[in-house]
């Protein structure tokens, strides 16, 4: 049976499940793993993602080809064409004939990031509508082919141009596609609205609903303000009142989602996509409670455990690492070369960077090309010392002070359920110049064993003091950097780093400055910024005695 088929039989309400390809071998393992227990719930579907311009081709056709093959699960493979000429196109779908996965989703994809507008690789390929026909045209009816459905609008048109969009929307359709899934909606009725001009329109292919279960409060702003999709007020009240308490966030995401499944599946929906970002706890009892399950509930015994989602220092085992909209460079998918302009200026000398971060810092730019949000209340209580290192030409991207049995409960510092107590230790990550960089890392070795730090630059030389006792060099062990205890429950341990963990990173940081400078014409200002990026090194640093009577000063003495 083909997927629109399944789709359109009617009757009990289908689910299906978005992965992402993890960024480490670890990752993906723990992955199939997660994705074998989901399975057991029955879903309709599952869906794996596209990285830009074919970032992810080998590892989102690695993962379809498991989940069709080894778990049995009717797969549809996301394809984009942004920065994909014909023969990328061509590789991607016989790999994914080969693997046995017979459903793509057809989508334009998000502008490759660092260019001013979003230009197409291949002039067959400027819109998805392209990429549909062109399948088709290829493959005739081989594949069930779904694109995007935009109940709010598309992020990079705004309302006011509704009415133009929905018309794409339907061009896309005519065009040869079978199924639509939509963006998420955090609000039951813009879903509910929008299917009805659809139907009203004459559209009849299936429509599933774009669902996410909320699993952060950061996760959520971060998701919110990238899909410009409507939240409730009364969805934005609750969780501001929970905020704190990771847990009550959880919560009230779980209930949400199911709220809004049962609003669709009174409106007469009759499939949901369920965004998982590859985590799996949240994402089951919102499939169970809304009576979705279709199969075996799954065991749960060996379990990944991230019910905390992790961002930058999470653990690199983890499925859900390195899928945070938190990630670095977030807001270069969405700025372009006007606003990065108006934002962060034209930097022409390492004062103009210096004088950038220390913005930042106090609060007078409201973000960085890596940091997408000003900085976080935890920071307040070590900004004099984050102005002054900034002032010195060391550019701080992320920081924390050290914590020793802080309350869970706690507004500023607490997360995790109530009755616990949570520990950090100090830490600041920077980029370091150049000529900056030998005195400091003097400094850095001789402060241990009391001080780690991990180094790396842009041409892939990496160096840290973090090693287990006997261990080589390649092997460098995991710092701890925040950890909690809660009644009933094991040690959490949400950040940490390791080489891995750190080097992915660094590539993505790295990366960042390439974008930013690509923002600007030839010359000057993208030659400072691209030179800068070559000579400087990415720095984390971690105070280990967080119990220290100095509250942590010693790691701020290193930068001088």
């Amino acid at each position: 049976m083909r997927l629109e088929e399944k789709l359109g039989q009617g009757g009990r309400m289908l689910f299906s499940l978005e992965f992402f390809p993890p960024k480490t071998e670890q990752g993906l393992a723990n992955l199939y793993d997660r994705i074998e227990r989901l399975g057991r719930l029955g879903p309709g579907f599952v869906a794996v993602t596209w990285g830009a311009g074919g970032a992810t081709a080998q590892r989102t056709l690695e993962v379809c080809s498991a989940c069709q093959g080894v778990f049995g699960l009717e797969t549809v493979m996301h394809l984009t064409c942004t920065n994909m000429d014909r023969r990328k196109v061509d590789e991607a779908l016989d790999g994914a004939l080969a693997a046995g996965v017979r459903a793509i989703l057809a989508l334009r994809g998000d502008p490759p990031r660092g260019q001013e507008y979003w230009s197409a690789c291949d002039s067959r390929f400027q819109h998805a509508v392209d990429l549909v026909r062109y399948i088709r045209e290829r493959h005739g009816d081989a594949f069930s082919i779904g694109v995007a459905g935009y109940p709010e609008g598309h992020a990079e048109r705004g309302s006011a141009d509704a009415a133009e969009d929905f018309e794409h929307f339907v061009a896309k359709v005519q065009a040869g596609a079978d199924f639509v899934v939509s963006q998420i909606v955090f609000d039951g009725e813009a879903f509910v609205a929008w299917e009805r001009r659809c139907r009203d329109r004459g559209i009849r292919v299936p429509i599933v609903a774009g669902v996410v279960p909320i699993q952060s409060y950061q996760s959520f702003r971060r998701l919110a303000f990238l899909t410009k999709v409507r939240v409730p007020e009364s969805l934005r009240q609750a969780l501001e009142l929970v905020k704190g308490n990771d847990q009550a966030v959880r919560d009230l995401g779980v209930a949400h989602a199911v709220e809004t499944i049962e609003r669709l599946r009174g409106a007469g929906c009759t499939a949901v996509h369920l965004t998982t970002l590859n985590l799996e706890t949240t994402v089951s009892r919102v499939v169970e409670r809304a009576g979705l399950v279709r199969a075996a509930a799954p065991a749960g015994s060996g379990a990944w455990v991230d019910d905390f989602p992790n961002g930058r220092w999470g653990d690199a085992r983890s499925p859900a690492f390195g899928g945070d909209s938190s990630a670095y460079g977030a807001l270069m998918v969405r700025f372009d070369a006007d606003q990065a302009r108006r934002v962060w200026g034209e930097p022409r000398s390492l004062d103009d960077i210096s004088a950038l971060f220390s913005g930042y810092v106090s609060g007078r730019v409201q973000s960085l090309p890596w940091c997408d949000e000003p900085l976080l209340p935890e920071s307040q209580r070590i900004v004099a010392e984050l102005q002054r290192v900034n002032g010195l030409g060391f550019w701080t991207l992320a920081s924390q002070p050290r914590l020793d049995g802080v309350a869970s409960a706690d507004a500023t510092h607490g997360w995790g359920p109530r009755g616990g107590y949570v520990y950090q230790k100090a830490f600041v990550e920077s980029f370091v110049p150049g000529a900056a960089f030998p005195p400091l890392l003097s400094r850095l070795q001789s402060a241990g064993p009391r001080i780690t730090y991990y180094a790396a630059n842009r041409q892939g030389d990496f160096m840290t003091s973090a090693f287990s006792a006997g261990a080589l060099p390649e092997n460098a062990a995991v710092t701890a950097l925040t950890w909690g205890v809660f009644p009933g429950r094991a040690v959490e341990q949400p950040t940490q780093i390791d080489k891995m963990n750190f080097l992915a990173w660094r590539a993505e940081a790295f990366q960042t400055w390439r974008e930013w400078a690509a923002m600007f014409p030839p010359g000057d200002v993208a030659d400072f910024l691209q030179r800068t990026a070559d000579e400087c090194w990415l720095v984390s640093v971690v105070d280990n005695d967080y119990k220290s009577a100095d509250d942590g000063a010693a790691i701020w003495r290193l930068f001088v």
